[in-house]
């Protein structure tokens, strides 16, 4: 008796609208789902695998799907793909920059005839646009990066995006895509005068994060449940951090200065954000009532909205934080460029700096006085492929140039 033949089924590929069979482990593409030219090359693959039911069709990529079609598939990956603690990403927006701008030049383009040359055509509009020559290379890679995810997905073939990735980075000063400096540590100086003008809890944020030299992020979430208090260096773990997708931990460690700031912000619920934009508020109204002089009306009693459109979250934000120290900076300004009228000199002006250049101020800091490894070390900058030999060695050696520095 003959063996039986397994005839395969006309499936639907949901994200390309393309149908196609599976023979053995082969995907072969047929044409657009529901189609006369989709349906006769199933009666093909058939008769052929009736006539020869040990062959396997050649496998193939779908047929005729277009650029935008490639950024609605990607788009959906994208959304479920880059979440952290159930919350999009920042990348999410950045990709978003680069599909519209890819689905506005070549939408209507077949995927698979994207070239080196259409690429190119993309990066010359965003230079146009006169943003800098990083964020170019950024956006161009985020391009590329989705036409490698449609490879994998057997939307295109791989020699798409392998002639894509002949198209190299722009390089500093070869091309006329705007330069920025890069960024840099800000003086001691500068943040001393600054801090001043500061709600007091960002004060404190500040000087924490200079003294550790943690990310702003990790700064504005620590809680009195992430951090070991019971050695003589405290040891903090924030909950998320930026790296974890690569299966690192994250620690932080915190000298005697630095418990010396923190300490009176542990009084409160373990789960409870150790700075908080409420409480800030709060402390702000206190001293304003304080300082008041005169008695307050009963009409001036409480001005509280009992409903308010925005009222001040749990935690801070990266940017509420940078948001803070920039208001913080104008005020400064403000003040000195009033001192100097008076005197009749040019003011001062404070430059304006961000949470993050605090960060590199550590980091010069400690690779001066300590090396580059500990620097490395204290700023969690290790490559996710160090080995656990080390591990026990890293621990050590951050705890011991913490209680130097503070």
């Amino acid at each position: 008796m003959p063996k039986r033949v397994h005839v395969p089924s006309y499936c639907l590929h949901k994200r390309s609208g393309q149908a196609y069979v599976r023979v053995r482990g082969q995907f072969v593409y047929l044409g657009i789902y529901g189609s006369a030219v989709s349906k006769d090359a199933y009666a093909r693959v058939l008769a052929e695998l009736a006539a020869a039911p040990e062959s396997v069709p050649a496998p193939s990529t779908p047929a005729g799907i277009t650029v935008t079609e490639l950024i609605a598939a990607y788009w959906q990956f994208a959304e479920g793909y880059y979440q952290k603690h159930g919350r999009p990403t920042r990348h999410l927006g950045a990709i978003r920059v680069a599909a519209r701008r890819l689905k506005t030049l070549y939408g209507d383009t077949p995927a698979a005839e994207f070239s080196p040359k259409c690429l190119k055509a993309v990066r010359e509009t965003f230079i146009g646009d006169g943003v800098c020559r990083s964020y170019v290379n950024r956006q161009v890679e985020l391009i590329r990066r989705m036409f490698k995810w449609s490879v994998s997905e057997e939307f295109v073939p791989i020699t798409t995006y392998q002639t894509l990735t002949t198209v190299a980075g722009l390089r500093k000063g070869r091309s006329a895509a705007r330069e920025t400096a890069p960024v840099g540590p800000v003086d001691d100086a500068v943040v001393d005068a600054t801090i001043p003008h500061l709600p007091p809890v960002v004060a404190d944020m500040v000087r924490l994060q200079r003294l550790t030299g943690c990310r702003p992020g990790e700064v504005c979430q620590i809680r009195p449940c992430d951090v070991d208090t019971s050695g003589d260096v405290w040891l903090y773990r924030p909950a998320t951090h930026k790296t974890e997708h690569h299966g690192r931990e994250r620690v932080v460690c915190i000298g005697p200065r630095g418990q010396d700031v923190l300490r009176p912000y542990l009084d409160r619920p373990a789960g409870a954000y150790c700075f908080s934009p409420a409480e800030s508020r709060e402390r702000r109204y206190s001293a304003l009532r304080a300082r008041r002089k005169t008695r307050v009306q009963p009409s001036q009693a409480n001005r509280r909205k009992k409903r308010p459109k925005r009222s001040p979250g749990s935690r801070y934000e990266k940017d509420a934080y940078n948001n803070a120290i920039r208001r913080a900076i104008n005020k400064g300004n403000r003040e000195r460029v009033k001192e100097a009228e008076e005197m009749g000199i040019e003011p001062m002006l404070l430059p304006y700096w961000h949470p993050n250049q605090l960060r590199h101020t550590a980091a010069t800091r400690l690779r001066k006085e300590f090396g580059l490894e500990a620097a490395q070390v204290i700023l969690g900058h290790a490559k996710a492929d160090v080995t656990q030999v080390y591990a026990e060695r890293d621990s050590t050696l951050a705890m011991e140039v913490s209680r130097k520095i503070g």
